[in-house]
């Protein structure tokens, strides 16, 4: 089993910066991949941002530019540095973790991000 552990949400305005970290603990047997969705009220989740062991990163097209995924794979963590922030990065954000990217097998509790002037 693997847990995800996720802190860094808040409210900010627009044009302001956030940072979440998710820490993994368990199974070391998980993946190699850490990430970031996101879910909007009434919309369908999305993915934000991805990232490999090696440091090979994709990104959503609506967050290209304005964040930044990172990871310390001796602490198990992964970070989103998010800048620029807008209205619509207003979500729950989940750190996930597997094999890939776009079916991971483990998902956090979420963490509320609001960006609102």
């Amino acid at each position: 089993q693997v847990q995800l552990l996720e802190s860094g949400g808040g409210l900010v305005q627009p044009g302001g910066s956030l940072r979440l970290s998710c820490a993994a603990s368990g199974s070391i047997f998980s993946g190699n991949v850490m990430g970031w969705y996101r879910q909007a009220p009434g919309k369908q989740r999305e993915l934000v941002a991805g990232i490999t062991s090696g440091g090979s990163t994709t990104y959503g097209d609506s967050v290209k530019g304005r964040f930044t995924i990172s990871r310390d794979n001796a602490k198990n963590t992964v970070y989103l540095q998010m800048n620029s922030l807008k209205l619509e990065d207003t979500a729950v954000y989940y750190c996930v973790r597997g094999w890939t990217i776009t079916t991971p097998q483990y998902w956090g509790q979420g963490t509320q991000v609001t960006v609102s002037s």
